[in-house]
């Protein structure tokens, strides 16, 4: 059958509903985590079945080979928990080492072998489950070992990337990729996928816990597929692998509490824009007035100084967080924006007196909320473009964030954290949940949630709208970079910025999926209602019953 045209139109209203809601990029993961929620697990068994199932559905974006982090909130205790779900780099690797290989300049290339980091989303997603969840892995995880071994229809939008020319050739070139080029073509939409040796990963997992990721038959392929390209790590880098746990990093804008992963993720980035904006009159201002959004880029331009700065290992270089969420910092950082043109790139700023990813969201009928996100950091090259022989799945390339500058807090060492992309964000007012949210997709992810709050609480918008308005980037992440203007900003808006300063490119079609997949839950607190949102940049589907 011809393969449809693919678009982004969405009519789609947020779905609405009271015992329980996922809201995920595919909907048969979406699904997934639904049925877990009527069988009587809680959020967080929901939240790692959609996860896995993500992975089936968006190899190239996530995976067990990946990362992952989570917010967690327990309606019992009332408390926001943050679950870091990150690897760390091989203990024997380091700057000196790279050097010696000969590569220069300021980070490792993407598809470099020392860009892979230790995978920490097995481990994250069985800690999860243990520490909050109620059900075991053999039925979180059974919808994913069922799809993955009997077959699936490719999604639409997921399809128009792996069935495309680039995938096909990339993957072809590349060893144990049997599975994702079934008899020598990528599967497009509407194509029939079957991922037998994800199947047996995730069968293992379920069946003999996360030890056996990390210390047992799949480490021992893991660490034998990338040695034999010269990577260091090692079985022991693997076995002494661990979840950490934390308590979130927070802000309260107008009213409501931003709740945010701490270093070594990039959440620190939005409180600081949002800290930065609240002063600012954005209520009375249209979504599309020039001046709102050069102030509101402007703002985000400085907390990426200090987020490339400062957003490190907590564990060896831990981050001022109290200076630079300081109310009185953001006043210092507001100062310096004009509204009359756009700044210089700016520089972080200094404490006195001191020398593709995947979203996810869930509620459950108890009022208990998990906000995860998972990834293999490049979707393109599906993470790091190794798949580890006989288990079938992509391993990250976390470590291509990492800085080769000897000093730099966050310096590439041994043993150590890189600088993450990945944050689940959360909403609460006076102590309650007002809901989970989340926008991935890179240095996207921080100006997505800034976006998105001020969608929400300025605007007073519902989910769904508030992931269908357009969206302005700040590319990569750069300070000084171009600024990405998404197809529906009207052209007197893109002049005006041009005028202002701003170096502008219009994002149409396809592309536009630069702009992050979002998903948005929200609770009423006195009625238990829940009100969901999904991205409509991609197949993401909001399920609820």
């Amino acid at each position: 059958m011809k393969q449809m045209n693919f678009d982004f139109v969405s009519r789609r209203s947020m779905v609405v509903a009271r015992r329980g809601m996922v809201s995920a990029s595919n909907p048969m993961a979406a699904q997934a985590g639904l049925r877990i929620l009527q069988r009587g697990g809680n959020a967080a068994d929901a939240a790692i079945a959609t996860a896995a199932m993500m992975n089936v559905f968006e190899p190239s974006a996530t995976g067990i080979g990946g990362d992952c982090f989570a917010l967690y909130y327990d309606a019992q205790s009332g408390k926001v928990t943050a679950m870091n779900g990150s690897g760390r780099a091989p203990k024997a690797l380091s700057i000196e080492h790279i050097r010696k290989e000969g590569i220069e300049g300021d980070g490792l290339p993407n598809l470099s072998i020392h860009a892979i980091t230790i995978p920490g989303a097995a481990r994250g997603w069985e800690d999860l489950v243990k520490k909050f969840g109620t059900m075991p892995l053999t039925e979180v995880l059974k919808d994913a070992i069922f799809y993955a071994e009997n077959g699936y229809a490719v999604a639409p939008s997921y399809g128009a990337f792996w069935g495309s020319d680039y995938a096909q050739k990339f993957l072809s070139e590349r060893p144990n990729t049997e599975d994702y080029v079934p008899n020598g073509k990528t599967p497009g939409a509407g194509d029939i996928a079957r991922l037998p040796r994800l199947a047996k990963t995730f069968r293992t997992v379920a069946e003999e816990g996360a030890d056996a990721y990390y210390k047992g038959d799949i480490a021992k392929k893991l660490v034998e597929t990338i040695q034999a390209e010269g990577s260091l790590m090692s079985p022991d880098d693997l076995a002494s692998h661990t979840t950490t746990w934390h308590e979130p990093i927070t802000t309260d804008y107008k009213g409501y509490t931003v709740a945010e992963h701490p270093p070594n993720g990039q959440g620190l980035a939005a409180l600081i824009a949002l800290n930065i904006a609240e002063e600012w009159n954005l209520v009375d201002m249209a979504w599309d007035d020039p001046a709102k959004v050069h102030l509101m880029i402007e703002a985000m331009r400085l907390a990426f100084a200090d987020n490339k700065q400062y957003v490190a290992d907590p564990a060896s270089n831990p981050a001022p967080l109290d200076f630079l969420l300081s109310k009185e910092y953001a006043a210092e950082r507001r100062a310096m924006v004009s509204p009359d043109s756009a700044m210089s790139p700016p520089s972080y700023g200094a404490p006195i007196n001191t020398s593709d990813t995947i979203y996810l969201c869930v509620v459950d009928g108890e009022g208990n909320a998990c906000s995860f996100i998972n990834s293999l950091y490049n979707g393109g090259t599906f993470g790091s473009g190794r798949a580890v022989k006989e288990y079938g799945f992509f391993l990250q390339n976390r470590g291509a964030n990492f800085v080769l500058t000897e000093g730099h807090p966050n310096a590439l060492a041994g043993g150590k954290r890189p600088y993450h992309t990945i944050i689940p964000g959360m909403l609460l007012k006076d102590g309650e949940l007002v809901g989970p949210f989340g926008v991935m997709g890179g240095f996207m992810q921080p100006q997505g949630h800034f976006q998105v709050v001020n969608a929400l609480i300025d605007d007073d918008l519902n989910p769904q709208d508030a992931l269908n308005r357009p969206r302005w980037q700040v590319s990569s992440g750069d300070p000084g970079g171009t600024i990405l203007i998404e197809e529906g900003y009207p052209v007197k808006t893109m002049a005006e910025l041009a005028r202002l300063g701003h170096s502008i490119r219009p994002i149409s079609g396809r592309a536009r999926g630069t702009f992050g997949r979002g998903h948005i839950i929200l609770r009423d607190k006195d009625t238990g209602v829940l009100f969901g949102g999904a991205e409509p940049r991609s197949d993401g589907q909001v399920a609820g019953y």
